[in-house]
């Protein structure tokens, strides 16, 4: 027996549209800069995603700043528990049409994995693309900070590349993970109205 819940807030739908396309944006803009295919020409190119990192940053502040005051930031604390079981059901369970063993409550919205995809977005694609984003955006300052002498331009660009590749292998992902639910498209509503059909005797433990 299920029951129909507002599990996303209105802010938490919006952050999580507006950062989706976003890097979307930062992605395209990006491999464009990198001499991948031309579609805006590079300038263009250059300016839209200087853009879109500082409106990405913006975002990050009133995201980060909404989850420390409702207290949503618990729900990605990482835990190992029912990790093994979500795993088999990736592997395997979910083309044997097996039971999820993870059940969606007001106060676990994210299963183990997700928490763990999250862990490392945040701890190590994020640190490495913003780092590398801003010393190659302020690279006319390194001399008057004093970092030319210890930082090379080709190599903050292929980390930068190398983190770009990273966070389109979580997208990628994560949108394989959207069609993992009851139906392929039941995540992707859940994201986009709000509303989800839970279990309400769901262990909330």
């Amino acid at each position: 027996m299920t029951e129909r819940v507002m599990i996303f807030k209105r802010f938490e739908r919006f952050w999580h549209w507006s950062q989706a396309a976003l890097i979307i944006v930062l992605l395209m803009s990006g491999f464009e800069i990198h001499g991948s295919y031309q579609l805006l020409g590079f300038e263009r190119a250059v300016n839209v995603h200087t853009t879109a990192a500082w409106s990405l940053v913006t975002l990050v502040a009133f995201t980060i700043f909404w989850h420390f005051t409702t207290g949503e930031w618990r729900q990605y604390i990482p835990t190992l528990k029912k990790v093994d079981a979500m795993i088999k059901y990736y592997l395997l369970g979910i083309f044997i049409n097996a039971p999820h063993p993870f059940r969606t409550t007001v106060l676990k919205k994210h299963n183990p994995l997700q928490r763990l995809a999250y862990l490392f977005m945040w701890m190590m694609i994020s640190p490495l693309i913003w780092l590398t984003g801003l010393l190659y955006l302020f690279y006319d300052r390194w001399q008057d900070w004093g970092l030319d002498q210890y930082l090379i331009l080709q190599d903050v660009a292929f980390f930068h590349v190398v983190s770009a590749f990273m966070m389109l292998l979580f997208l990628i992902v994560h949108v394989y993970l959207i069609t993992t639910g009851a139906t392929v498209w039941s995540h992707m509503k859940a994201m986009i109205t709000g509303w989800d059909d839970i279990d309400p005797d769901a262990d909330e433990s």
